[in-house]
């Protein structure tokens, strides 16, 4: 990279040091050559900054979320995961009627659920339904519709009426971002109905998430603070 290419970087990076976004156009601008060459410093940089959507934004910007992959998810922060799930078990009740949510963070509540205990559980996501499946005397409502495979969840038109016509005595939520002002977001669009239905209609809602979530915001944006009863995560945390 010349000195030119860099020094125009540097006054991006200055304009942008307080968040934000610029459009391409106007980084050009500033700078005071074409958004070509814009595109040529940002394709020879370091990655610092990004341009998404047209929009020119730095690289830890809670609004630039890499794709949503279920297989990369399901390693990161396990051990968390299954210390925060060890504490939502300690929750349930003889007879409870459970949603729970999809993605990876709730996958060892699924897992173990205990098999003293009379369940139903209420579920969109296939993963869930796999381990629910495999826990004797567990009751499983497996909300189906059509099958996306980035999330292994289901998109239906009628789940959340399903879900408001189900005695929920407790809805296990996760969360891809967790924002004091903005609230609890998702990656995904078809998420917001069954978790919104779920928050709707359950006694309790209790939230469990691990400490990466806090402080970003995701595409979809489902529920407020104020909509949880309860959240679950590292003692040492706070929702930011």
């Amino acid at each position: 990279m010349n000195e030119r290419s860099a020094a125009r970087l540097r006054r991006l990076q200055i304009s942008l040091a307080e968040g934000g976004s610029l459009r391409l156009a106007e980084a050009a601008t500033l700078c005071g050559v074409s958004e070509m060459t814009i595109r040529r410093d940002l394709a020879a940089s370091d990655g610092a900054l990004v341009l998404v959507g047209g929009l020119l934004m730095r690289a830890d910007d809670p609004r630039h979320a890499p794709a949503y992959d279920l297989a990369a998810q399901r390693d990161r922060h396990a051990e968390v995961k299954r210390r925060l799930c060890e504490r939502a078990l300690a929750s349930l009740e003889e007879g409870d009627t459970l949603f729970i949510d999809c993605g990876t963070t709730l996958m060892p509540l699924a897992a173990g659920l205990p098999s003293d205990l009379s369940l139903t559980v209420v579920t969109y996501a296939l993963n869930v339904a796999d381990a629910v499946s495999a826990c004797p005397g567990v009751r499983l409502w497996l909300l189906g519709g059509l099958y996306q495979s980035s999330s292994r969840s289901f998109d239906g038109d009628d789940m959340a009426a399903t879900i408001a016509r189900l005695g929920i005595n407790k809805a296990f939520l996760s969360a891809a971002g967790v924002h004091a002002e903005k609230g609890l977001s998702c990656f995904h669009f078809h998420e917001v109905a069954p978790k919104r239905a779920a928050i709707d209609s359950a006694e309790r809602r209790i939230l469990v998430v691990d400490p990466s979530k806090l402080g970003l915001v995701r595409p979809a944006r489902f529920a407020g603070l104020d909509d949880i009863d309860e959240i679950i995560t590292e003692e040492e945390s706070a929702v930011v």
